[in-house]
């Protein structure tokens, strides 16, 4: 039996749900990276949208998904490691927004390099054979979700 790893499924094993969870399914993927189809770019509805319009930087936030898919992925049934965006660097923004583009989106991270506090990935947008976005990006995995209330007395 072969699992279908579409959106239902990412939305399962990714923090990100209802519609903030920006992909549509997994088209490939091995131990190093993972290739994901969205759609959720044309929505009206897609909650990154500000002025009726999305950024071509809300771009990253695909690719920081698409990261989490990865490490669900190579989780392989079990929970997988919770982690947060630290940090982006060499990022290209080729277009302007991405409301306007008709084709799908296809969102690629490669995984550069890891241990086990954080991971480095490169990433990629594409649509239509087109680059839209490309940088890096640094995960850092398991840290304790800050505690905001206040000092304790």
């Amino acid at each position: 039996m072969t699992t279908v790893f579409d959106h239902a499924w990412i939305a399962a094993h990714i923090p990100h749900h209802g519609s903030m969870c920006l992909l549509d399914h997994v088209a490939a993927h091995d131990a190093q990276q993972v290739r994901c189809i969205a759609r959720s770019h044309r929505s009206p509805d897609n909650p990154l949208r500000a002025h009726g319009r999305l950024a071509a930087a809300c771009g990253i936030e695909y690719a920081a998904q698409a990261m989490a898919v990865h490490g669900a992925l190579l989780a392989a049934g079990a929970e997988p490691r919770p982690g947060f965006l630290a940090s982006v660097r060499g990022a290209v923004l080729h277009v302007g927004r991405l409301d306007d583009i008709d084709d799908d989106l296809v969102v690629e991270a490669a995984r550069v390099t890891g241990d086990s506090g954080t991971v480095l990935y490169d990433f990629t947008l594409h649509a239509g054979g087109r680059l839209l976005i490309e940088g890096r990006a640094a995960i850092v995995l398991d840290v304790a979700t800050p505690d905001l209330t206040g000092p304790r007395s």
